[in-house]
């Protein structure tokens, strides 16, 4: 009589990882280097695709956007969450609603937010008036039609709505803090800045790479949040690769051109992965 060990329970499901991610996501960088339109046949350009993605420059400037909004939201929410995490890892007895409050915006909907953040930005809305209330009239804009301001204005939104992850990521990092030697740091003499400096800093390391690696990874494809709040516009000044990959394929139905952007976007993401990695490692190392 034939008999499975526990391992065979898991096939069904490594089956259907493998038949829905791997297999998919490697037919679709097959379509990379063809003509396909979505439908009907299609024919083996070549590198073709990747050399319009290079010399077009709206393409250029969306990999601009797409790296700026990564960099830019990585540092913003780290040092946020950061500073979120030390300020509420003290003994305030309302720390726990206050952390609720802060993570709150990661569990809702991107769409849900930027919508209403949408009406928040609008010319007629409660940004533009509070600048009103308050003398300064002058300063009203259209924020999201903008091409000067629309950016940082997708900018907020994001940092709002993802700093909650960096504080919990945080949080959890300082618990493993040992009080002793921020107290033997304290007894030294050593002040407020240098016991974080020389003391937590380095003891949170592993959590500075991983909320590091996460934040850039989440900004390499930022899609919802633009497609709510601009939809790439004004005149392209916040497209990125993800939402140039959804335009190619899916508005202009040049299919091929838009998975050639997906890979490129999927190798971007590659390189940050492994470099997470290889931090990771030296990191445990170290300790």
């Amino acid at each position: 009589m034939l008999t499975f060990g526990r391992g065979w329970w898991s096939l069904p499901g490594v089956l259907l990882v493998l038949a829905i991610h791997y297999v998919a996501t490697s037919i679709g960088g097959a379509f990379a280097f063809t003509d396909w339109t979505g439908i009907g046949s299609f024919e083996w350009v070549g590198s073709r695709n990747f050399t319009t993605i290079l010399e077009d420059p709206t393409m250029r400037g969306a990999l601009v956007n797409t790296l700026l909004l990564a960099a830019t939201s990585v540092v913003l929410v780290n040092v946020l969450g950061l500073s979120l995490a030390l300020a509420l890892n003290r003994t305030l007895r309302s720390r726990y609603v206050l952390r609720m409050l802060f993570f709150m915006p990661v569990v809702l909907s991107p769409l849900a937010i930027s919508y209403i953040w949408k009406f928040i930005f609008d010319y007629d809305g409660p940004v533009n008036a509070a600048l009103a209330a308050v003398g300064l009239g002058e300063w009203k804009r259209a924020w999201l039609a903008d091409p000067d301001l629309a950016l940082w204005a997708v900018l907020l939104v994001i940092v709002w709505q993802t700093t909650g992850i960096a504080m919990v990521i945080y949080t959890a990092g300082l618990a493993a803090v040992p009080a002793e030697f921020e107290e033997a740091a304290a007894l030294d003499g050593a002040g407020l800045w240098q016991r974080f400096w020389h003391v937590v800093l380095p003891c949170i390391r592993p959590a500075v790479a991983i909320s590091t690696t996460l934040g850039l990874i989440n900004g390499l494809r930022i899609f919802d949040q633009i497609i709510a709040l601009t939809a790439g516009g004004p005149a392209g000044a916040t497209e990125t690769l993800a939402t140039k990959v959804f335009q190619q394929a899916f508005s202009l139905g040049n299919f091929g051109q838009g998975a050639a952007l997906a890979l490129l976007l999927t190798m971007i993401i590659l390189v940050v992965a492994i470099i997470q990695q290889r931090v990771t490692n030296g990191t445990a190392r170290e300790s």
